[in-house]
């Protein structure tokens, strides 16, 4: 059974970058039926795809967030990482990470990811 288990600090002031990391367990993020999403839910609002990182270490970016966003992975510790520059209190939000056993891009359903993370309220600060 494939865990996920989003870590990170609770408010950041605006203009700093967010950082989280994913840790997983019961699975690896380099066997090739992994792709590795980070998803974030604004207050009132659904669910939005910010981008993610295949078990090749291919990386994508949602087209109105990738100027700011990277994503990387420590394979040693079977962990994945979001970095989120210059933010700004619209990035407030519930930030989760999933994962999805084939390649899809941009999606924002919940049921079209096979494991989530709890979540991780992340505030910013104006």
């Amino acid at each position: 059974q494939v865990q996920l288990q989003e870590s990170g600090p609770g408010l950041v002031k605006s203009s700093q970058t967010l950082s989280l990391t994913c840790t997983v367990s019961g699975g690896s993020i380099i066997t090739n039926d992994g792709y590795w999403h980070w998803i974030r839910q604004p207050p009132g609002k659904g669910l939005e795809w910010i981008g993610g990182i295949s078990y090749s270490g291919n990386t994508y970016y949602s087209a109105s967030l990738k100027s700011r966003t990277s994503i990387s992975r420590d394979t040693s510790k079977n962990q994945f990482t979001l970095q989120l520059t210059s933010v700004t209190p619209e990035d407030t939000g519930v930030y989760y990470c999933a994962r999805r056993a084939r390649y899809g891009l941009g999606l924002s359903r919940r049921d079209a990811y096979g494991y989530w993370g709890q979540g991780t309220q992340v505030t910013v600060s104006s």
